[in-house]
């Protein structure tokens, strides 16, 4: 019996925390949509990771399309410069095409692409975060 309440005490801990983890998320997410002004369409995706500590990083897939000019935003948190996020070339591995650490942590980028590429986009907590982990969100939208 003992074992069976221990099991489902288990099991509810974990979904409590799921919940919050993915509440949280949904805030950081809306957070994040500012960035994608008007002029910007989502691509229907939000990319997502829960990042326990400044060493982690979350990868990201996505091809951008040749002739379209793109906007990504990343946030972590409320405020804007939480997070590094970096783009690179998925053809040549570990050719960096872009970093916002570069730029103060800006939340945001916005590039033309004139063929079409495959990336790589890394997020990572920004360094002086305390170790405290939280959950990374990237946004990418285009322009018709």
């Amino acid at each position: 019996m003992k074992k069976g309440l221990f099991n489902l005490l288990f099991i509810v801990c974990g979904l409590v925390m799921t919940n919050q983890a993915q509440a949280q998320c949904d805030t950081v997410a809306t957070t994040c949509a500012k960035h994608l002004t008007s002029q910007f369409i989502s691509d229907g995706q939000q990319y997502r990771a829960l990042l326990l500590s400044t060493e982690e990083t979350a990868e990201f897939h996505a091809t951008f399309y040749g002739g379209t000019t793109y906007r990504i935003a990343a946030c972590n948190g409320l405020t804007d410069g939480n997070l590094i996020f970096r783009v690179y070339d998925n053809e040549n591995p570990r050719n960096l095409l872009f970093t916002n650490s570069d730029y103060k942590n800006a939340p945001y980028w916005d590039f033309k692409i004139i063929s079409t590429l495959d990336c790589v986009i890394e997020a990572q907590l920004k360094g002086d975060n305390s170790g405290t982990g939280g959950c990374a969100v990237v946004l990418i939208g285009f322009k018709q």
